[in-house]
């Protein structure tokens, strides 16, 4: 049975603290557009207050997720138990992105470890708190990160991902804009 909370209590927030994924959905407000939902890993989410998160974004093959936030806020981050008791968590909210010319960059960039290939940090105001059983989610072993991402980052070098990120994450796959940095 679901139970809903308004803030991101001390127990959800030691469940978010062990997870080493999350998930992140958003989508257009047109019906005909794509709902987008991407996977996250590393070291990349912080918990700042009890209603309120943020994580670094990586380079990726699109920005649906800027996109959306720029045209109606809507987030949802999921967190699944894949070892010990059973749970999924949901957050529900509205955010924002922030670039490294951005004023909130300055408060934000230090609370991450350095890593290759930052795009942007999105940050989310957290509306609702949501939690359901999460017994048909498997059990899974984590290993490590993977490291490809930040290898790929690296090899590109600061011209590089300016060059992609112009040629890739300027529009969402069904022709938003997203916000995006002119520097790295």
């Amino acid at each position: 049975m679901a139970k809903v909370f308004d803030t991101i209590t001390e127990p959800l927030q030691q469940f978010i603290a062990n997870q080493h994924l999350f998930f992140v959905a958003t989508a257009p407000l047109s019906a005909a557009g794509h709902v987008n939902l991407s996977p996250k890993g590393l070291d990349s989410l912080r918990l700042l207050s009890p209603n309120r998160v943020a994580y670094l974004d990586l380079t990726g093959s699109g920005n649906e997720t800027s996109a959306h936030l720029k045209e109606n806020g809507r987030i949802t981050f999921m967190f699944c138990a894949f070892q010990g008791a059973p749970m999924i968590l949901r957050l529900y909210g509205q955010g924002h992105t922030v670039l490294d010319t951005d004023p909130e960059w300055q408060d934000l960039f230090p609370l991450f470890p350095p890593t290759p290939g930052t795009r942007q940090i999105i940050v989310a105001e957290i509306d609702r708190v949501q939690t359901s059983c999460g017994t048909g989610v498997p059990f899974y072993a984590y290993q490590s990160d993977r490291d490809e991402i930040v290898t790929w980052a690296t090899r590109k070098g600061e011209a590089g991902l300016l060059a992609y990120w112009q040629q890739k994450n300027l529009t969402s796959i069904d022709g938003l804009i997203a916000p995006i940095a002119d520097q790295v």
